[in-house]
């Protein structure tokens, strides 16, 4: 786990932060996800699955966009646990709905290496799920390659420590309707 930080010390980094994508710009995003998503699940009786903390804001863009049936389920897995860093996945807590033969649709806040997410496709498969996607605010451009894809993504981001919509500094700003990067020396301070 990171060191906390004071209210005011996470309000100044929001302070000196760059505005990535704004409100609006989000908002396209999260339309555009959704008009994808449909045209590949919406008849597939899917189960919707947001995967906490970081996908609680995405999902909450995208699923009142779903005018087909689906089933809401959530899951918790972390590797960063309030870090700027990932480490060892950690699973909170598992999907509750049987995935035996179920089209599944993960969404979370952002891909950045891929492996927590290509964690969880793994374990939804070993669950007996039939299919499953993955749904992503942003994906972060990097030089390498990346242990999984996202099959839908709205954003794309270069490498820079990102907050807001879902995505944390050290457990603040989840709340932010846009996207902020950390000035490089406040990582480097951190």
């Amino acid at each position: 786990m990171t060191q906390a930080i004071t209210p005011e010390q996470a309000q100044q980094v929001l302070d000196d932060a760059d505005l990535i994508y704004n409100k609006q710009e989000v908002e396209v995003a999260y339309e555009q996800l959704s008009i994808a998503i449909s045209a590949v699940i919406a008849d597939k009786n899917p189960l919707v699955v947001c995967i906490l903390n970081g996908g609680l804001i995405p999902l909450g863009g995208l699923i009142t966009r779903f005018s087909f049936p689906l089933h809401l389920g959530y899951l918790h897995a972390s590797r960063y646990r309030g870090a700027t860093t990932g480490g060892e996945l950690v699973w909170v807590a598992r999907v509750q709905h049987s995935l035996k033969n179920r089209v599944v649709l993960l969404v979370d806040d952002i891909l950045d290496e891929g492996h927590t997410l290509d964690a969880i496709i793994k374990d939804c498969y070993i669950n007996g799920a039939k299919q499953v996607y993955s749904a992503v605010l942003l994906e972060k451009k990097l030089e390498y390659k990346k242990a999984i894809q996202a099959d839908f993504v709205g954003l794309e981001v270069e490498d820079r420590y990102v907050f807001g919509c879902g995505m944390d500094y050290k457990e603040y700003h989840r709340n932010l309707p846009g996207v902020y990067a950390v000035r490089d020396e406040v990582i480097k301070n951190a």
